[in-house]
């Protein structure tokens, strides 16, 4: 099963997206989890490093190249869909680094603890919020880090604020 039946993304066609283990060992990695085929490429404009390739139609859906991105994250805020995200599996604490967009108010502030969710908001974990970017540059979509075990990376992919309902 890949996502067709509820959108969530998962077996085939979730590790078809993942980076390589190698390469997310690495460093910072860009991670797209597109899945729609609509006219969409903000992506590849913001990349400065030409590593987000759309091929053919614009309909198609943006691949990596893997050898290319730096993981510097100028990609997340620019895409509408909020399916890009930034993984740090490298260091050798055992824990990772997520990179994530997030549109809601108000914004989770450094040193805080929130549960990390899956792609099934299912939490998964404590993260710490280790970086809030929010610049006139990213258009009104904050980029929020946070640490989790390095084990997490792939799978975390929205967080929850303690005292949140939703």
């Amino acid at each position: 099963m890949n996502h067709r039946r509820d959108g969530i993304l998962r077996g085939e066609g979730l590790r078809r997206l993942s980076p390589p283990p190698a390469r997310l060992k690495a460093g910072p990695v860009v991670v797209i989890e597109c899945v729609e085929s609509i006219p969409c490429n903000p992506c590849v404009q913001a990349c400065p490093k030409g590593a987000i390739i759309i091929e053919g139609d614009i309909n198609n859906t943006p691949t990596v190249d893997y050898d290319k991105c730096n993981g510097c994250g100028l990609c997340i805020s620019a895409c509408p869909g909020l399916a890009i995200f930034v993984v740090d599996a490298s260091r050798s604490d055992g824990v990772g680094v997520v990179v994530l967009p997030y549109e809601y108010a108000p914004l989770p502030e450094k040193g805080e603890i929130v549960s990390a969710l899956n792609r099934e908001g299912e939490a998964v974990c404590d993260a710490l919020v280790v970086r809030v970017i929010n610049t006139k540059a990213l258009d009104r979509t904050p980029l929020v880090s946070i640490e989790v075990p390095v084990e997490h990376v792939m799978a975390v992919r929205h967080f929850r604020r303690r005292g949140d309902r939703s």
